[in-house]
């Protein structure tokens, strides 16, 4: 048998059909008289090469040529249609199985006979207005049924080809004679609605085949002024076309085609058209097409954060194993990454390098001081001045379905009468939830499972419990002198340099006074104040070169001249006490900022036995104080007679700055012995732990960068909790190779040692 597909062709059974010999193509010599041939109905146009398997609508049509002219014209009459299945294609051709398709006979003949009749009526009556009215007539007259008509008619109609393949496709011979009648009808009317040559039908239906052949009139004559113009295509043809090739899914689609619907109706003069023209503009903006995978090169993406930053090998490691995750399972998967650590240390740039190293978009999302819901999930769009989420609106900025998405400041989210945006996130955040993400504006789910998410935080204090549980937590220790060195020589100079125009040969910072600026003119623990001076520096430079000229000068930054760009020192380092006194000891502590040392000062004057603590501390403080002079006065019971007629006064220095936390204990405690004891603890010592009323030193937090600030304050011993050991695996090495590290489990090991 003969296979031919055919695209945009009205054929209808028991129809004789002429066609031209070069319809067939190559092929056509195969043909003859008697030959059987089977009609395939292509989907879409294929303007060249072999159709795909898929490419066929599953009813086709089976046919017999009749004769062939001299002229070359074959004569094919239709027989029945048929069910195709299996469709192939290859080298030798198309092969289908089919089988025969009966109709079902819901009409009879009579009823099918009478409107045939009365639709042969309307085109007669319809022609006789037209100077071709007489020709038309006799080729109406010459139809014998209504598929016949049809077919006659079918290069009149104003039929898509999926409106021509439904009128063969639908079984129900009642409902095929309905779409022939509708497609006749709206035909006559289009014609006479061009013409303007007939009044105004009347009668309910009549007006309907008006209303659909004026919008099919409508919509064919805008489709081709667009074509002519694209710069003036129509709003609602815009739309039109961006959802169709938006890749939504089922019930996005829904909604915008309600909200077009809704646009087309109002009009542009309605006060609504802006708001409706806002929320389609924003949902075919995003990409609703899940990407494909893209192979991860896990050397490369090594070499990408090792070329970005400088040290942070564990941080590295656990970025390289998530990746290494993905590219095994072929998607986006593992948990969320949560970097906690001081400002400066590079939190927000390392998700930069984690996009570049995975060839993704990179967007970024500040959360700091956000205090309603509706910034995270957006507003409903009954609202007035109703936006999406900032989570939708990054998606929308960053154009793909799979960035890189940093949260930053996630420990700074407020909660007030808005709602909780820390709340909103956990959605956000679940990899079991965010598949179908509902934006309030959007009011429809988008998969946000394919984003891979990386937050940001200063302490995870803050942070409540249930949205902490969704992350892991990755801690940032702040960088050693040498680190910063490395990191300044690496990164921040040559960056500063380039932004103030200045060429590497014009400006040299020699090495000795690149530290001297880290030890006395930065205390952080990240690196942004050193980037700050680096950059005075430039600026300062770039001014003395534009006055004396660019051309061979070279100037020279260096220990001797340094205060002359930077000026004198503003930060004056904290260094251990130069001479030891009964009753002071040094401590550690952890702010945001870093670590810090806090010296411990008691004194006892003559009075009634009343206690005084100065300099701001909180309220767990104060109950480590109450928790060490009970341990002093029940270890030195003979010694502690002295707080019953004196007065006792405990301060801790920097008084405009808050102090809280429990770790402060053993040096509370250390201090006091030492005060009715009189004997000193050597400047030389720090000590950090929680105190129990037992008399254990229990475990603290924030250990690396205690130890890092003891380093810089030139203290030589420390005394940590025993539980706390597996925490110096996070300490620099030239930190501990400086330090002498003593863990102790209780406080008399402290008080033996250092008394």
């Amino acid at each position: 048998m003969f296979i031919q597909p055919i695209y945009n062709i009205l054929l209808l059974p028991d129809v004789t059909y002429f066609f031209k010999k070069d319809f067939f193509a190559d092929r056509a010599d195969e043909l003859e008289a008697g030959s059987d041939i089977l009609f395939l109905f292509l989907k879409n146009e294929i303007a060249d090469g072999i159709p795909a398997s898929d490419a066929f609508y599953p009813v086709g049509l089976s046919a017999k040529v009749e004769n062939i002219s001299e002229e070359d014209v074959l004569q094919v009459r239709t027989t029945d249609r048929v069910e195709i299945s299996d469709p192939s294609v290859d080298d030798d051709g198309i092969h289908v199985s089919f089988v025969l398709r009966p109709p079902v006979e819901d009409m009879g003949e009579d009823e099918q006979q009478a409107e045939f009749t009365e639709l042969r009526t309307s085109l007669l009556r319809f022609v006789q207005g037209y100077q071709w009215g007489l020709w038309a007539r006799g080729y109406i007259l010459q139809r014998k049924n209504m598929n016949d008509m049809a077919s006659a008619l079918s290069e009149y109609l104003n039929l898509t080809p999926e409106e021509k393949y439904q009128i063969l496709a639908t079984d129900s011979v009642r409902e095929r004679y309905t779409l022939i009648d509708r497609a006749i009808n709206e035909f006559m009317e289009i014609a006479k609605v061009s013409s303007e040559a007939q009044e105004a039908q009347k009668g309910d239906q009549e007006q309907l085949y008006r209303e659909a052949a004026l919008k099919k009139q409508i919509d064919y004559l805008q489709k081709e002024l667009d074509d002519m113009h694209p710069e003036n295509i129509s709003d609602v043809r815009k739309f039109e076309k961006k959802i169709q090739e938006s890749g939504m899914n089922e019930e996005a689609r829904k909604e915008a085609e309600k909200v077009l619907n809704r646009m087309r109706q109002e009009g542009k003069e309605s006060h609504e058209y802006g708001l409706l023209y806002d929320y389609l503009d924003f949902v075919t903006s995003l990409s609703w097409k899940a990407p494909e995978f893209t192979p991860i090169d896990l050397k490369q993406a090594e070499e990408i954060l090792d070329e970005d930053h400088y040290g942070l090998k564990k941080v590295k490691d656990r970025i390289i194993q998530q990746l290494a995750v993905m590219a095994l399972n072929r998607k986006q998967y593992g948990s969320i990454l949560l970097f906690v650590g001081a400002p400066g240390t590079g939190k927000t740039s390392i998700g930069q390098s984690i996009a570049r190293a995975l060839g993704r978009k990179y967007v970024r999302i500040s959360l700091g001081g956000i205090r309603d819901e509706a910034e995270i999930r957006g507003h409903r769009r009954t609202y007035v001045g109703a936006m999406p989420g900032r989570i939708m609106e990054a998606m929308k900025r960053s154009g793909v379905s799979n960035p890189v998405m940093v949260l930053d400041e996630v420990d700074k989210l407020a909660k007030d009468y808005g709602g909780d945006p820390a709340s909103a996130l956990l959605e956000v955040l679940d990899p079991e939830q965010n598949s179908t993400f509902t934006d309030h504006y959007m009011n429809v789910p988008y998969d946000l499972s394919n984003v891979l998410f990386v937050c940001t935080a200063n302490t995870t204090d803050t942070i409540p419990e249930p949205l902490l549980n969704r992350m892991e937590a990755i801690s940032f220790p702040g960088y050693t002198a040498v680190e910063k060195y490395h990191i300044a020589k690496k990164h921040l100079i040559p960056k500063a340099l380039e932004t103030m125009g200045i060429q590497k040969s014009m400006l040299k910072i020699t090495d000795g006074a690149l530290r001297q600026i880290i030890e006395e003119y930065t205390m952080e623990s990240g690196v942004r104040d050193l980037k700050k001076c680096i950059e005075t520096i430039c600026r300062s430079a770039a001014v003395e070169l534009v006055k004396k000229g660019t051309e061979k000068t070279v100037i020279s930054v260096t220990k001797s001249n340094l205060t002359d760009y930077l000026g004198r020192k503003q930060i004056h380092p904290e260094r251990k006490l130069s001479s030891k006194t009964p009753g002071v000891v040094t401590g550690l502590a952890w702010t945001r900022a870093g670590g810090a040392i806090l010296f411990i000062e008691t004194k006892l004057t003559s009075g009634k036995g009343k206690i005084q603590i100065t300099g701001q501390l909180g309220e767990v403080m104060k109950e480590s104080v109450q928790i060490a002079l009970t341990l002093v006065k029940s270890l030195y019971p003979k010694e502690s007679k002295v707080f019953e007629d004196h007065d006792l006064h405990i301060h801790v220095p920097a008084g405009a700055v808050p102090k809280d936390g429990p770790s402060a204990g053993i040096t509370l405690t250390t201090a006091l012995a030492s005060l009715v004891t009189g004997k000193a603890v050597d400047t030389d010592i720090a000590m950090t732990g929680e105190v129990s009323l037992r008399g254990g030193v229990m475990p603290i937090g924030g250990l690396p960068e205690k130890l890092m600030a003891a380093q810089r304050a030139g203290i030589k011993k420390v005394f940590i909790p025993e539980d706390n050991v597996e925490d110096l695996e996070d300490v620099a090495e030239e930190v501990k190779e400086k330090l002498e590290i003593i863990p102790v489990k209780k406080v008399t090991d402290v008080l033996k040692k250092v008394l």
